[in-house]
């Protein structure tokens, strides 16, 4: 795949669709904007899966890329009939707001399941805690992220989360790496001041 001329045909739908009057259906220049950008969504929901929700690949859920793939792409098809991204980084931002969105609604279903079971069997063997119900830090660390600002969190999530350098995180976003580590260096301080009560540092301050 030439990535650059994804970014140029993506561009070019996007240009289209600033150009579609309100009344007019979108729908048909949209799918063709999804299929030409498949490839690339394809991988960004791949390294989203693998590394930072591993534990939905394996039993009970075994999730597979295409399975991701197809649930975000429902979900753009729904959102850009109210959202209208002008760039191809606001594209992008946007497909990888709904990848999050569903490997957390993913993430929750299981815990709520996994906690269920659990709670069933203890009625007949009060068995040792598994370990899989996320701790109220865990919940406020997710909630602190949430709460960064668009650019702050994209970039977190780019970096951090998903594992990318600063320059391929750049690449997406259409910005300069400096301004990737500006605005990473600004969500991390913003997260240390949310989250300085925690006895440990929030677990994506590493190097």
């Amino acid at each position: 795949m030439d990535d650059s001329c994804t970014t140029v045909a993506v561009q070019r739908y996007l240009n289209e669709l600033a150009g579609v009057a309100g009344n007019s259906p979108a729908e048909p220049l949209v799918r063709a904007l999804l299929g030409r950008s498949v490839d690339r969504l394809h991988l960004l929901c791949a390294t989203m899966l693998f590394r930072s929700y591993p534990r939905l690949t394996r039993p009970p859920l075994n999730l597979q890329t295409d399975e991701i793939l197809s649930s975000v792409v429902e979900r753009l098809l729904k959102a850009m009939k109210q959202v209208r991204p002008g760039n191809v980084r606001q594209f992008f931002a946007l497909a990888n707001r709904h990848m999050r969105w569903e490997l957390n609604d993913l993430a929750r279903r299981l815990d709520k399941e996994t906690n269920a079971v659990a709670l069933r069997d203890s009625l007949a063997a009060a068995p040792d805690s598994s370990g899989s119900q996320v701790s109220p830090n865990t919940h406020r660390i997710l909630d602190a992220i949430a709460g960064l600002a668009d650019n702050e969190r994209e970039v977190f999530d780019l970096v951090r989360i998903q594992g990318m350098t600063h320059a391929e995180a750049a690449d997406v976003l259409g910005v300069s790496p400096k301004t990737v580590q500006r605005r990473l260096n600004r969500g991390l301080v913003l997260l240390t001041q949310k989250l300085g009560d925690l006895q440990s540092a929030p677990p994506a301050d590493r190097a």
